[in-house]
């Protein structure tokens, strides 16, 4: 009976090394549901070239936005070919002054790397340290998964970034919508941000919040 533990163990590995091989990658079927472990493959006989490629990066007008920034996502969602990989990616464009809210993303790291313009950004620490530069063109920052971070144009002129994810769908937090952006009685909301109920008030109205 020990004999035969280290023979199956064996022959389980080499039906998981079959398995790898023949499932190099997992195109996303976006008809079926999305789930905790990604999206079901798509047929390989429905796969073509285009599930791997993405041409939507490209210059959004970011003066239509409060923050005079705009995103564009090559997630999953977006990116039906990066399904499973641990990877996507996203541009930023922001005007003179623009900037990207304190939010996090719970679901990957980030690599951040400026193309034009100048960018000021940072991250803060739940122990309240936080560590911010100045950025030029061919500078990149690293933000740790699930850490406040931040982005500001502090040039002249327009600012450009593109970003690399270590998840497929890193998801976002924006702290300013997950607190103004909620149906909590305003009265908490001010106690516990120490604000007064005005304020939150204008705020929720701002960012869509009820209460």
């Amino acid at each position: 009976m020990n004999k035969m533990v280290p023979i199956l163990f064996i022959f389980s590995l080499l039906l998981s090394i079959s398995h790898a091989s023949v499932n190099d990658f997992c195109v996303a079927d976006l008809k079926s549901p999305n789930s905790n472990s990604g999206y079901p493959c798509k047929s390989p006989k429905e796969v073509t070239v285009d599930d791997f490629v993405f041409s939507g990066l490209v210059a959004k007008d970011p003066t239509n936005t409060t923050s005079r920034a705009a995103l564009t996502t090559a997630f999953v969602n977006d990116f039906p070919g990066i399904n499973g990989l641990g990877i996507s990616a996203a541009r930023v464009d922001l005007a003179e002054g623009g900037f990207v809210p304190m939010h996090t993303h719970p679901g990957g790291t980030e690599l951040f790397m400026i193309v034009q313009g100048e960018i000021t950004a940072g991250f803060m620490t739940p122990n309240a340290v936080y560590y911010s530069k100045t950025l030029k063109p061919g500078d990149v920052i690293a933000f740790p998964q699930g850490q406040v971070h931040f982005v500001v144009n502090s040039g002249k002129g327009n600012a450009t970034a593109f970003v690399a994810f270590s998840s497929e769908n890193p998801g976002a937090q924006t702290l300013d919508l997950l607190l103004f952006g909620n149906n909590l009685p305003s009265d908490i909301v001010a106690k516990t941000t120490l604000l007064d109920v005005a304020q939150v008030m204008k705020l929720k109205k701002r960012f869509g919040g009820r209460g």
